[in-house]
């Protein structure tokens, strides 16, 4: 069982503008198109496990972006949009018992996405693995990766790549 994070963030550790903005994310160079490995990543993920905010901004897209099982937590949001029924569930209560409930359901290998639920998933140490891809670019505010921890949290670096344009993926796993 592995719960994963796959994310970017500008050189001064901002995941989106300070009004959740990802926009920035689309000016990046990337002449040869590359996905930075991020469909290597999808490959062996069972289900997505992301924020209401992140699901807001990404349940507009069309295409729906994800060929997984999405589960969005949240306390509020009561349904999904009817086109999204059957790919997309919602999920609350306490994160360690909906890991465990994902788990029995056999949902494994989970990529957990969106700023607050990565932080309240590292506060609870719930994160085996990092991987971090660093945009040349300073925000300079915004919405942070990390927040502040009860605890350190260490992790292993197992490898680095960098690509045209200066993008830098760092991948981590939990000691």
């Amino acid at each position: 069982m592995t719960n994963s994070v796959y994310i970017a963030t500008s050189l001064d550790g901002y995941i989106a503008t300070i009004n959740g903005g990802l926009e920035w994310l689309n000016g990046f160079p990337n002449p040869s198109e590359s996905d930075y490995g991020y469909h290597e990543f999808m490959d062996r993920i069972d289900a997505l496990v992301m924020g209401r905010k992140t699901f807001d901004i990404v349940a507009a897209l069309t295409p729906w972006p994800y060929t997984k099982k999405v589960f969005v937590l949240s306390g509020s949001l009561k349904e999904v949009p009817a086109v999204l029924v059957d790919q997309v569930e919602i999920v609350n209560g306490d994160i360690s018992t909906v890991v465990k409930k994902l788990n029995t359901r056999g949902y494994h290998n989970l990529y957990i996405d969106g700023g607050q639920t990565i932080q309240a998933f590292l506060r609870k140490n719930l994160i085996d693995e990092l991987i971090i891809s660093k945009i040349p670019l300073i925000l300079g505010e915004g919405i942070p990766l990390f927040s502040p921890q009860d605890q350190p949290l260490k992790f292993e670096h197992c490898s680095t790549e960098v690509f045209e344009g200066g993008l830098v993926k760092s991948h981590y796993k939990k000691l």
